[in-house]
């Protein structure tokens, strides 16, 4: 029986001769009978599992909230509950669907709330969200009014639960396609903004990452960016030697004057640093959807203002730049 998830033929039916149309292409009709992912039967049966209940109301300014016409039952909440707990790890949300709250690692919508105020209004344009996880900046992306969102994420489970939440929402321009942007066709400039938040520092060349981004813009677009920092004055770059935080894949963390020299470099105009933040075990922590180790654990428990491996915690810097027109 083919699923209704993981399917990309109406979308590439849909965005045919576009500017998106190559984009559509990199994906199969039904990838399915190429997985071999191990969680992949517990998780297909999660999805299996969702009960096809229709959703009276959809608030994706205030946050990702679905509403049922008539509140669950006790038994209904606690079925639908275990349902999509079967998809843990849940790192980026909240959400509350139908009353059930998915209190994920992250407070992603805080991280939103300190983006949006900075950017381009979303009103009409296309974006694409790179790494995005879940999707969950793609559906409030799609609320603060974008034509349409494209995320593009390779781990399996962050694609299956966006499509626990398409199923419900299946009328929103909201695409997430299992790809890397190293994937995605090269000059693309399709997209009016295109975000890269929480990235950069995972890439062994950021000058490629930024590029690519560059490429997927249309001239003039705008690029939102957010990656780990560190304090120091332009130039200043902290190149963990083994593991940042626990994490063995970050390469480079700049100082945010460093950061906009980077996207000069890389032949943005206009970067600029928006906001500073300094994450918070309040912000990012391990909760019942995400029960692994988060940022308490990887803290110094003597001086919380390193990391275990003796580097500056995690700060986080937003940048905005914009691809030249000419």
């Amino acid at each position: 029986m083919q699923s209704w998830y993981l399917q990309y033929a109406a979308l590439r039916q849909d965005w045919l001769g576009t500017a998106l149309a190559p984009l559509a292409d990199t994906v199969s009709d039904d990838l399915v009978p190429a997985i071999e992912h191990g969680d992949f039967p517990r998780w297909r049966a999660a999805l299996d599992a969702l009960p096809d209940w229709t959703v009276a109301n959809a608030d994706l300014v205030n946050g990702v909230i679905l509403q049922r016409a008539t509140p669950l039952s006790d038994a209904e909440h606690a079925t639908l509950t275990q349902t999509l707990l079967r998809l843990h790890p849940w790192r980026k949300g909240p959400y509350e669907i139908f009353g059930v709250h998915i209190d994920t690692e992250w407070r992603s919508d805080w991280k939103w709330d300190r983006v949006l105020p900075h950017i381009t209004p979303l009103t009409g344009r296309t974006v694409l969200d790179v790494g995005c996880g879940n999707g969950y900046h793609c559906w409030r992306m799609a609320g603060a009014g974008a034509k349409c969102v494209v995320g593009i994420e390779p781990m399996l489970i962050f694609n299956l639960q966006y499509w626990a939440l398409r199923k419900y929402l299946p009328e929103w321009p909201v695409h997430l396609l299992p790809l890397t942007l190293e994937q995605m066709p090269e000059q693309l400039a399709a997209f009016d903004t295109v975000f890269s938040m929480g990235v950069l520092y995972h890439r062994r060349s950021p000058f490629e990452h930024l590029q690519a981004l560059k490429n997927a813009l249309r001239p003039g677009g705008e690029l939102v960016l957010e990656t780990l920092v560190i304090n120091g004055p332009r130039g200043q770059v902290l190149v963990p030697e083994g593991r940042y935080a626990r994490m063995p894949n970050v390469w480079f963390l700049p100082s945010p004057a460093t950061l906009e020299s980077w996207l000069s470099k890389a032949g943005f105009v206009e970067p600029h640093v928006v906001d500073v933040n300094l994450t918070t075990t309040d912000e990012q922590r391990p909760t019942a959807w995400m029960s692994w180790e988060s940022l308490a654990q990887v803290l110094d428990p003597q001086n919380p203002a390193l990391t275990v491996e003796g580097h500056p915690r995690p700060l986080r810097a937003v940048v905005v730049a914009r691809k030249p027109i000419l």
